[in-house]
């Protein structure tokens, strides 16, 4: 079989799928798009795509290789169930983890771990930091991720002004990144990135282009090493103005951003679509 033409590695989370609070439903309620429920969590829905967006990711799914992208934990991946083809390939964990038919490759894991052990500072060190310099007043929650990073759920409206700023260059200092993701604050190891994964899937599969799409801070190096990339219009990196030459910046928010971009991926893909 001929390898596939084009790769296409996306983001999840407020990138292709919603949460209630981030939908941005701008419109009336008679004039808002059916949405389709794609995670349970707690026996409660979690996620949604506009039944569109479920369309148009089924005829990627068949024209592509898509590959879902995410800063999620393997069993977080999990419990999303994206319409059409099951995806043979899948980044959890920020890249520390590549899926191939749902089973993480042992291989890679070791590699990403022998880095972060020789270029940044211990989890350790950094989940410690960010408990003592924390205040229970706006932390909900403290999480290590896979052993491999740590986040915390917060209260934004409690959160002090130059907290994430301080964090941030305390980190850097040490070979992590810091980004505020709606109600979550990420510590991840600098060598631990989705870009190093995508490359690694592209290699397996010999793709001859890779197209990407995310909206934090965790995504910029992934649009930075596609042949080109989208960026929704909210999201940490809408919010920094962030841009450069082979990103898009598109106007949308919410869930029709994620419409949006899928459109646009299949453009990508097979050539001009009508609106």
């Amino acid at each position: 079989m001929a390898p596939p033409q084009v790769l296409v590695a996306s983001d999840l989370d407020r990138t292709l799928i919603y949460s209630t609070a981030a939908l941005s439903l701008a419109v009336p309620d008679a004039e808002a798009p059916r949405l389709l429920c794609v995670e349970i969590y707690e026996g409660k829905p979690l996620s949604y795509m506009t039944e569109t967006a479920a369309g148009l990711l089924t005829e990627l799914g068949t024209s592509a290789l898509f590959v879902p992208t995410t800063t999620r934990t393997r069993e977080q991946y999990r419990r999303i169930s994206l319409p059409g083809p099951a995806p043979r390939y899948a980044i959890c964990a920020n890249g520390g983890h590549l899926l191939v038919d749902g089973v993480s490759d042992p291989d890679w894991h070791a590699r990403v771990t022998e880095r972060l052990t020789n270029e940044c500072a211990s989890l350790t060190e950094v989940r410690e930091h960010m408990a003592a310099m924390s205040d229970p007043l706006w932390v909900r929650k403290h999480r290590v991720a896979e052993d491999l990073f740590v986040y915390l759920v917060v209260e934004r409206e409690l959160l002090p002004e130059d907290w994430v700023k301080e964090l941030a260059v305390w980190a850097e200092n040490r070979g992590w990144t810091v980004s505020l993701q709606g109600r979550k604050i990420y510590a991840v190891p600098k060598p631990l990135t989705k870009s190093a994964a995508m490359r690694e899937v592209a290699r397996r599969t010999g793709a001859a282009r890779t197209l990407a799409a995310g909206d934090s801070l965790l995504d910029a190096d992934l649009l930075l090493a596609a042949d080109r990339g989208w960026r929704p219009g909210h999201g940490e990196l809408a919010e920094a103005g962030w841009t450069a030459p082979a990103i898009t910046a598109l106007p949308e928010l919410g869930v029709a951003a994620g419409e949006r971009i899928l459109r646009e991926f299949l453009a990508a893909c097979e050539g001009p679509r009508p609106a």
